[in-house]
């Protein structure tokens, strides 16, 4: 899946975040060895008698390392809760992380706690526990942003907890504005101002284009143009491909392709130093999209001022992670307690931003459980961003782009479903093929929209009469 790729590849996240893998669910662990079968489980160590063991699957946390941060924050719950001990389950392997989990499920030996990468599998085959007494009185809770609570809520029911989110949108180069003696855009420009500042400040001729892709204006502007749709045209039930604001999109796509480093010829880009569209610190690029995992390596690294615009009109998209708690394990109670200390607990994140500067680094992960306060600690590592600041206290109006961690058959919807369309000598081409050559003249995208979207929504409808009631 593209979007999956270009997210796991950007070169300097990898190089200067530590625990990327936490930001993007991936469809298999990053760096995972090739190996045919999941390995054996390590024989139990001897714990002392009473001990309560936890068995955590988290693909951020791979070994006990004292350099990773989550692992940290693992060992700190030991020391405050010595009658508990957190085993790392072994997730190395091929497979996808669903493929090796439900390896796991058949042997009877479910994590624990685990990172979720397809909450709708683990909710159609019974394997998440019904949180919600535990969250319902929860304090901490009450500050979650009700866009996450409704990430891990099935048919009333929470089955999941928001391990962490990230806030996604154009991160902007405001010296190259200034350079062109342009205002740079700002969190809650008009979208056609936006447009039109992409335009200004391309040169081409100087190795200056305005965005560095367009596919992402296929997420974000159908909700620009009726807020009744979300990220890719989904309006919480159904994908609309034919609407007319989907239809808008993919028009002004390939209206702003000449303006984006993806449009370049390779003629022009001979005048570049990227050879990539996520190159943002060779600064060629007015803008880039991205999410908020970006921002260690943006405060330690950018030779230019920066800030986050979001989606032009005043809002963003994010990405959330979910940890999943097992209806099979021993101590629910307990295995709650830990999974809310990994994700939303404000004690464990006050404990985070204390690691943080122990080890001079910018946080990646935001506050879960969000508060003035909690917006005020995470920004006093790098300074007040005002987009970033205006995105963080309006949480709520974003729109979820992690829709294939909670949406039945999305993946099947939006990238791998295959709708029986020829084009040209590419035969039997999947939705991604679609709506990534929706521009390139192969075809005209209206004349199958109705297609693609009678498609995709069969297979929703599919996907979600398989959930239990």
């Amino acid at each position: 899946m593209k979007v999956y790729n270009r997210l796991m590849n950007w070169a300097f996240v990898l190089v200067l975040v530590v625990g990327l893998a936490a930001c993007v669910a991936p469809s298999a662990a990053p760096g995972e060895p090739a190996v045919t079968q999941p390995p054996a489980e390590a024989p139990a160590a001897e714990v002392p008698a009473g001990t309560i063991t936890l068995r955590y699957a988290n693909w951020s946390v791979p070994a006990e390392d004292e350099n990773n941060l989550d692992w940290r924050l693992v060992k700190t719950y030991m020391e405050m809760h010595p009658n508990v001990k957190i085993e790392l389950v072994d997730m190395s392997g091929e497979g996808r992380w669903d493929e090796k989990l439900t390896v796991y499920a058949a042997r009877g030996a479910l994590p624990d706690v685990w990172t979720a990468d397809n909450t709708p599998l683990y909710v159609k085959n019974g394997w998440t526990a019904d949180l919600t007494a535990f969250v319902e009185n929860d304090p901490d809770w009450q500050d979650v942003p009700s866009v996450l609570k409704e990430a891990v809520t099935y048919n009333g029911k929470v089955l999941g907890l928001p391990d962490a989110y990230f806030i996604m949108g154009y991160f902007v180069n405001k010296n190259l504005f200034d350079a062109a003696n342009l205002d740079a855009p700002e969190y809650g420009i008009a979208v056609d101002d936006f447009f039109n500042a992409m335009v200004a400040v391309t040169n081409v001729q100087r190795a200056v284009v305005g965005l560095d892709e367009v596919e992402p204006i296929l997420g974000w502007y159908p909700h620009v143009l009726d807020n009744r749709l979300g990220w890719f045209s989904f309006d919480g039930e159904k994908m609309n491909y034919n609407s007319p604001a989907f239809r808008a999109a993919v028009a002004k796509a390939g209206e702003m392709l000449p303006y984006s480093f993806a449009g370049l010829t390779e003629e022009q880009k001979a005048n570049f130093k990227s050879k990539e569209s996520w190159e943002f610190l060779n600064e060629e690029f007015g803008v880039i999209w991205a999410g908020g995992y970006w921002i260690p390596g943006l405060v330690e690294n950018a030779p230019f001022e920066w800030d986050f615009v979001g989606i032009p009109g005043g809002n963003q998209a994010m990405v959330v992670d979910i940890l999943a708690v097992s209806s099979a394990t021993q101590n629910l109670e307990v295995a709650y307690d830990f999974a809310k200390w990994m994700s939303f607990s404000k004690a464990a994140y006050a404990k985070e931003l204390e690691l943080s500067r122990e080890m001079e680094r910018v946080p990646i992960n935001m506050p879960v459980s969000v508060d003035a306060q909690s917006i005020d600690a995470y920004l006093s590592f790098f300074g007040d961003k005002p987009g970033i600041r205006k995105a963080m206290e309006n949480l709520d109006s974003s729109i979820v782009e992690s829709l294939a961690k909670i949406v039945p058959g999305y993946i099947q919807a939006r990238w791998e479903g295959k709708p029986g369309i020829d084009i040209g000598e590419d035969r039997d081409v999947n939705m991604w093929y679609m709506f990534y050559h929706a521009n390139s003249g192969k075809f005209k995208f209206e004349d199958y929209a109705p297609q693609l979207e009678e498609f995709a929504n069969r297979i929703l409808a599919e996907a979600r009469a398989e959930l239990p009631k």
